[in-house]
C-alpha cells in the first residue's frame, strides 16, 4: 500500500469581505452624521474668571470710562465723550510714541458706543497694544 505524503499548506483568508464590511460602515458613518456648524458668542463683560493679573507699565494709558459716558485719561476728566476730544488728549499725552500701552477700563453700564468710540480712536491713531480691564470673578465654594 502506498500512502501519498499529505502536503501542509497555510489555510488562505480572503480580507476581501472584511474590507467591503469596513467600507460599508464608514460610508454608513459618514452619511448619517451631521455636521452642525454652531457660532454661538457669549460676552460677559467686565468680569472675567481666570484673569492674569496685569503687570504695571510706569509708561501706559488708561483710559476710564464711567456709566454716564465720561472718559478720564490717566485720572484726567475730559470735557466731554466726543471723538475729537478723545483724539486731542491721546496726542497731547502720547506725542509721537504709539507703542505704549493702552489701558481700557468700562464699568458694566457703560453704553457700548462709547467703548466702540475709545477702541476705534485708539486704532485710527495707531495704537496697537490695546487692552480690556476685567474685573476676576472670585468663585466661592
Amino acid at each position: 500500500m502506498q500512502l501519498r505524503a499529505s502536503s501542509h499548506e497555510d489555510p488562505e483568508v480572503s480580507l476581501t469581505s472584511l474590507i467591503d464590511v469596513v467600507f460599508l460602515l464608514l460610508i454608513f458613518f459618514m452619511v448619517s452624521t451631521t455636521f452642525e456648524h454652531q457660532a454661538v458668542l457669549k460676552v460677559d463683560l467686565p468680569e472675567a474668571k481666570n484673569v492674569s493679573a496685569p503687570e504695571d507699565q510706569p509708561n501706559s494709558f488708561e483710559l476710564v470710562i464711567d456709566p454716564k459716558g465720561l472718559f478720564y485719561l490717566n485720572d484726567r476728566q475730559l470735557v466731554d465723550g466726543k471723538r475729537a476730544t478723545l483724539e486731542a488728549a491721546f496726542l497731547e499725552a502720547a506725542g509721537e510714541d504709539r507703542n505704549v500701552p493702552v489701558i481700557l477700563r468700562a464699568d458694566a453700564e457703560t453704553p457700548h458706543h462709547f467703548v466702540v468710540t475709545a477702541m476705534d480712536v485708539t486704532a485710527q491713531l495707531g495704537f496697537t497694544r490695546l487692552s480690556i480691564a476685567t474685573e476676576q470673578i472670585t468663585e466661592e465654594e
